[in-house]
């Protein structure tokens, strides 16, 4: 499956994954790909905005004709993509933050929504990608937590990068991917925590209690599940968000 052919690119638009998904119910083929050098209306998980500064960032939407379920492993598959496609500008190593977000140097570099229609046989992978945002460009309350790739990365070579980057997870074994993603897991052997108050949204226990909770993150396993050492026993988290855990 060629990720690429069509390709569709904005200078501006409102949300890349909301182009995909018109197109999708037009009968768009699998691997159209929408791109656009700002995005103003963009959205991250739990329905945050996700702004695309004009030229600095990258908004990149996938259409994939296939049964995706979410959660799943798209995210964390399509994760080590970016990954890749970050280091081939020789920066890095970038890693997975789970579930959807890549650090590079501990930050914030890219942001991955999945959105699926399985009673359609369809899903849309969008990626926020910061290319060249200087550090002064991000707002006040993300410029210790946000950054670019840099390193001569642009509109045109990123979008390459990641065609190329997600055509290969997409082909691989899973196996193969998740052995990857075990070295890139930004997450394990760390302390962290979900839910309960102040600890912003809740991720969902697939054993334990959905209350909230802490723990020391174990990996991921095979159906992309965070498995968290509590002190309990071993919490398998399918969905939601966890925190570092810098308390005390």
């Amino acid at each position: 499956m060629p990720v690429g052919t069509p390709h569709r690119h904005f200078r501006s638009v409102g949300s890349t994954n909301e182009v995909a998904r018109r197109l999708a119910a037009a009968g768009a083929v699998d691997g159209t790909v929408v791109t656009s050098e700002e995005q103003t209306a963009g959205r991250g998980r739990q329905g945050r905005p996700w702004s695309t500064p004009a030229g600095s960032a990258l908004a990149w939407s996938l259409l994939l004709r296939r049964r995706v379920e979410v959660p799943g492993t798209l995210p964390l598959q399509t994760g080590v993509a970016v990954c890749e496609a970050i280091e081939s500008f020789g920066v890095g190593p970038a890693e997975v933050k789970w579930p959807n977000d890549v650090w590079l140097r501990g930050k914030k570099c890219a942001g991955i929504l999945v959105e699926a229609r399985p009673q359609d046989g369809w899903a849309v992978v969008g990626i926020g990608l910061n290319i060249s945002i200087p550090e002064e460009g991000f707002p006040e309350e993300l410029r210790s937590r946000a950054i670019s790739i840099g390193n001569g990365a642009n509109v045109a070579n990123a979008t390459a990068a990641l065609n190329r980057s997600v055509e290969k997870r997409l082909e691989a074994d899973i196996e193969e991917t998740l052995t990857e993603l075990a070295g890139r897991d930004a997450l394990k052997g760390r302390p962290i925590r979900w839910g309960g108050p102040g600890a912003g949204d809740s991720a969902t226990a697939v054993a334990g209690t959905d209350s909230g909770g802490s723990g020391v993150a174990a990996g991921i396993d095979g159906s992309g599940n965070l498995l968290v050492d509590t002190a309990d026993g071993i919490v398998s988290l399918n969905a939601g968000e966890v925190h570092l855990d810098v308390r005390g």
